[in-house]
């Protein structure tokens, strides 16, 4: 797919140039550079921590509800975390996520963050009785303060902890927002079986079918929103500042998050009929906009990001620039992809594309010097793997022993 360009090796950063001359080529390729199983160990206790504090969420969800109950309220709820899902996926096309670690971001929201929840929730009602002190109303207290509080440092932590335990998948703000609204699908998700739950056993079905359209139709972004907010000032900070900025960001996107889900909250507590409709169209639909302009922006960003990386390895002689311009867009990308599919190679070029994002991502670490030394390892692998898929794509290069 392209030819070295050996005579504009001076214009790449003098890294990428080492890079470039030192690195074997083709028969390199067989080598195995991928670190192995850095993940798995604490993926794995993570993943049983996760299992069981699931189960203790699922045993509180048939002790207060029923089978039943939680089987028609879990199947209703999974409308709204369709719609969730899907708008995730969009998200998520550019450079999408392990699932693994999606995975473990849906968990953490579905039961940890929802049994953090009810601890603190329990563990307030236990303080406030034995003291007998005088705090009004408590739903409200509780849906007010105690909610927004509680369950944003709960979901956000979730995303703090993916950042810091699988950094190398966290490149920036886009991935913030992916692993945040995952959080967030997973703790609506189980808030939704009990909120249609508590309604299926009071028997009002009007009820039901008001709530499943206010929070399954009218709102299943509502969670994703808040804590959108900490995942994107986490992603913000760990582009700019690595580690620190992201710890930093961290505690930044907790104020908006927890303020957009104490106002949510305190409309739908305090609001009556009409009133509650006119917030929703003055304030959450905007809210709503405003957040997919900026998911788009954000998304160019990456793209133009990508171009610009690819760039500094093209002058290393790894691409040329028409392949740039292929790899960088999504239309170019687009256009890649159909004519692979023609020649039966339409995966090898998905996964080539994959490859050269991925070491546009790991390039921008190396810059801002984020784990440098695994970001090295990373880019060995990467250049690896993209001399190998190279190969499957045009065997004349490998067949003539040419760099790429």
């Amino acid at each position: 797919m392209s030819d070295p360009i050996t005579t504009t090796l001076a214009q790449a950063p003098a890294e990428v140039s080492r890079a470039a001359y030192a690195y074997p080529g083709p028969a390199y390729a067989g080598h195995n550079t991928r670190p192995r199983g850095s993940l798995f160990v604490p993926g794995l206790i993570a993943f049983i921590l996760l299992g069981l504090t699931g189960l203790l969420v699922i045993g509180y969800l048939f002790l207060a509800l029923g089978p039943g109950a939680v089987a028609i309220a879990g199947f209703l709820a999974l409308v709204p975390l369709a719609i969730v899902l899907l708008g995730i996926r969009w998200i998520d096309r550019w450079e999408p996520e392990p699932r693994g670690v999606l995975l473990f971001a849906f968990l953490w929201g579905a039961a940890s963050s929802v049994f953090i929840a009810l601890i603190v929730g329990l563990a307030v009602e236990v303080a406030i009785g034995i003291s007998g002190a005088d705090v009004g109303d408590p739903s409200f207290l509780g849906a007010v303060v105690q909610a927004p509080l509680v369950e944003e440092f709960a979901k956000g932590f979730g995303v703090l902890l993916i950042f810091l335990v699988a950094r190398k998948h966290f490149d920036g703000p886009v991935d913030g927002i992916v692993y945040a609204a995952t959080v967030a699908g997973g703790f609506a998700f189980t808030e939704n079986i009990i909120y249609f739950g508590g309604e299926i056993v009071a028997g009002t079905g009007g009820s039901v079918i008001f709530i499943f359209v206010l929070r399954g139709l009218m709102s299943p972004f509502a969670h994703v929103m808040f804590t959108l907010c900490t995942g994107l000032a986490i992603g913000i900070g760990a582009r700019r500042r690595g580690v620190l900025g992201g710890v930093i960001g961290f505690f930044i996107g907790l104020v908006p998050a927890m303020f957009l889900h104490a106002l949510w909250n305190f409309a739908g507590t305090v609001s009556v009929g009409w009133q509650f409709y006119a917030f929703y169209a003055v304030v959450q639909v905007p809210l709503f906009i405003g957040a997919i302009i900026l998911i788009v922006q954000l998304r160019k960003h990456e793209a133009r990001l990508t171009g610009i990386r690819l760039s500094e390895y093209a002058a290393a002689g790894w691409f040329n620039i028409d392949e740039v311009s292929a790899l960088a867009t999504a239309r170019g990308r687009q256009q890649a992809i159909t004519w692979a599919k023609a020649h039966g190679l339409g995966s090898v070029m998905k996964g080539y594309i994959m490859d050269a994002t991925k070491l546009a991502f790991t390039r921008q670490r190396l810059i801002v010097g984020h784990d440098v030394v695994g970001g090295q390892v990373e880019e060995a692998a990467v250049l690896a793997s993209i001399v190998a898929r190279r190969a499957a794509l045009q065997p004349q290069v490998t067949a003539a022993g040419t760099n790429p």
